[in-house]
């Protein structure tokens, strides 16, 4: 159990670490791609309003006062950048290329590939495009952003290699102090599961004692309903203390239980078998559906406690001429044992993850006049998880029940 909380803990704990570090990559990286983008959009706006040159002139025509008092011819002297003209149906008239090397030809490539697409703005490339509408025609302008997009790309890797290191980093101190972290609560949860086998051990004596005494004044007076209660009594605490024994036994560790490989088709049927006179004889219908020849490397004594606990949990609670059933399949590399039963009271669906806790029962009352303990299916859980399986509660309707055990099976 403590090993299993300290892998929760650390898988919690670094969960939290890599969405964060997610967000902050993401946000830093969106916020830079942002603002190279909002520059080059800025760039653009700019270079739109100096006027295309006709075919006739030799160079770029650059007015002697920059437009709306921008800086234009500042921002220019280190843009790279390129303007075609296209007719409506997006062939090239003219280009201009003078400021811009290693383009050439291509320019009518990128002029036909931003005319084909929806949005006035976008990429082609590495470079940033604009589309404008004139009389002329249509007018694509493009802004070389390589260095821009390589910055980008650089402080993305970057940024992402920092982050995975920082994430490995704090793995590995939190792994380091996570035992640190839960050693109050392992050695808790060790002085509990300590005082339940020691006190067990120490009731077992006056429980001993107080049966004998029982025995000795039965043969010295009549019995009476008196020495009968006390009799039942201590028969239950005995039981109910060898059960807390027992299952805190079980949780100490998987190693605890003797692991070999058997049939538990053969286990089950003959563990079963025995309930089936107590149920006919209550009026109740049973079913019991075990697929043969299957087996699974575990504790045999274990999975015929389990199969007995579950099914005498399913006869206590389900009324006079209700159903039982049982069931064995394979699913997957998975050996299934289901059992079913009615109930005579309504379950609440939100009761259900609660059923495997120790003393909890359905009934609000906690009545105890069917003789359980509310410890049985706490033992259950136990020995399938000593088994590496799984085990789990659910309802068809409001008035049905069902427990669940999936076990791995041997060779597969």
């Amino acid at each position: 159990m403590i090993k299993k909380l300290k892998i929760k803990l650390i898988l919690l704990t670094m969960t939290s670490v890599l969405l964060l570090l997610t967000v902050l990559v993401i946000g830093m990286n969106v916020v830079n791609y942002s603002s190279i983008v909002r520059e080059a959009d800025r760039t653009l706006d700019t270079l739109a309003e100096t006027p295309l040159p006709l075919p006739a002139r030799e160079k770029l025509f650059l007015p002697e006062k920059p437009p709306h008092g921008k800086p234009f011819a500042d921002e220019q002297a280190d843009t790279h950048y390129f303007s075609v003209l296209l007719d409506e149906k997006g062939n090239l008239l003219f280009s201009d290329v003078s400021h811009v090397g290693a383009v050439g030809e291509q320019a009518a490539e990128f002029a036909s590939e931003a005319f084909s697409k929806k949005g006035a703005r976008g990429f082609v490339g590495t470079f940033r495009y604009l589309r404008i509408r004139e009389d002329a025609g249509t007018r694509v302008i493009f802004l070389d952003c390589k260095n821009q997009l390589h910055a980008f790309d650089t402080f993305l890797t970057v940024s992402v290699s920092i982050a995975a290191v920082g994430f490995l980093l704090v793995l590995l101190v939190f792994t380091f102090f996570a035992s640190r972290i839960i050693r109050p609560i392992a050695e808790s949860y060790e002085k509990q599961k300590r005082f339940i086998t020691d006190a067990g051990h120490e009731i077992k004596t006056p429980l001993t004692i107080i049966g004998a005494n029982v025995d000795i004044l039965e043969m010295e007076m009549e019995s009476n309903e008196s020495l009968d209660d006390i009799r039942r009594q201590t028969k239950r605490l005995t039981a109910l203390t060898n059960d807390l024994v027992y299952l805190a036994r079980m949780e100490e560790s998987e190693q605890s239980v003797p692991m070999v490989e058997f049939p538990i088709s053969e286990t089950v049927r003959e563990t079963a078998e025995p309930f089936r006179a107590v149920a006919l004889a209550d009026d109740k219908t049973w079913i019991c559906d075990i697929l043969p020849m299957m087996t699974v490397k575990g504790n045999d004594k274990a999975i015929r406690q389990l199969v007995s606990i579950l099914l005498d949990n399913a006869l206590k609670y389900s009324p006079r001429g209700g159903t039982v059933s049982l069931k064995l399949f394979q699913q997957g590399h998975s050996a299934v044992l289901t059992v079913y039963n009615t109930t005579a009271m309504p379950i609440d669906p939100a009761t259900l993850g609660r059923v495997f806790d120790r003393f909890y029962r359905t009934d609000p009352s906690r009545n105890s006049k069917t003789g359980g303990h509310g410890i049985g299916l706490s033992i259950a859980k136990a020995i399938v998880h000593s088994h590496g399986g799984k085990i789990a509660a659910s309802s068809d309707d409001t008035h049905s029940f069902r427990i669940t055990a999936v076990l791995p099976q041997s060779g597969k």
